[in-house]
């Protein structure tokens, strides 16, 4: 009888400590996307074609937490020619949809982006608006489906499967950093089409960073590499950088 209650006990105990799928999915969430209270980066992307022709496009990242998980980013161009001075603004919402500006400079024109464009292709390359800013976690339901000695495998099942391209997702998170180190996206017949891996990873600022990534249209060929320098955490952005004011007008100061 000590023997079955002790048993019990042990079982609850480790059944207490572990975690589930949407509490793994929390933590990699906030270790991908909440470092510090704000941040700043120089992107590289280098976009290739099927034929391996390539594309470089160099912009500036910001980044300020708000209000519980929302936040606000600014994105600012500087080559090539073609895409200089274009801003693009992300009002991050977790209880609604994201609120998403463009400034195009060769019309002067700040454009709304529509919440239904999200999932299409930012600026050319093979990752999405939606993977600047990251997917609301909300959106999904989410299985914890396997687990190896690095890695919790977890997969990401859309609520509304009419609003998005793929069936579901797996996502390979690091059991350390909590950082999602592979992605593995399923269309609706359920072949693979899209991958994303994080390829190089270092301690920035005391936080585990993604430092280069990768991702790949297996159905275009087509596929897009970020190289992030200059990272930064807790520099002191002020909230009105964040307006529709700097997107004509970039915050020079916070770009160097």
């Amino acid at each position: 009888m000590k023997k079955l209650l002790f048993t019990v006990l042990m079982g609850m105990s480790v059944s207490s400590f572990a975690m589930s799928a949407n509490d793994i999915i929390d933590k990699a969430n906030q270790a991908s996307y909440y470092k510090g209270n704000d941040g700043s980066a120089v992107v590289s992307m280098d976009i290739k074609d099927s034929q391996g022709r390539s594309r470089n496009r160099k912009f500036t990242i910001l980044r300020k937490n708000v209000s519980g998980q929302n936040q606000k980013f600014y994105v600012y161009f500087e080559r090539p020619s073609d895409v200089k001075k274009t801003a693009f603004l992300v009002h991050k919402n977790t209880q609604k949809d994201d609120d998403r500006w463009m400034y195009l400079p060769s019309l002067d024109l700040v454009k709304r982006i529509a919440s239904g464009d999200k999932r299409t292709s930012f600026v050319g390359s093979t990752f999405f608006y939606e993977d600047v800013s990251g997917r609301n976690p909300q959106e999904d339901n989410f299985e914890l489906v396997d687990t190896t000695d690095d890695y919790y495998v977890i997969k990401g099942t859309p609520k509304k499967a009419d609003t998005v391209e793929f069936s579901s997702y797996k996502t390979w998170i690091h059991k350390t950093t909590f950082l999602p180190i592979k992605m593995s996206y399923l269309d609706k017949s359920g072949k693979e089409y899209r991958t994303y891996s994080a390829d190089k990873v270092e301690t920035v600022g005391g936080f585990p960073t993604v430092v280069q990534a990768t991702m790949s249209d297996l159905g275009s060929g087509g596929k897009t590499t970020i190289s992030y320098s200059k990272v930064k955490y807790n520099v002191g952005l002020p909230e009105d950088v964040f307006t529709e004011r700097y997107l004509k007008t970039p915050p020079q100061e916070w770009l160097k």
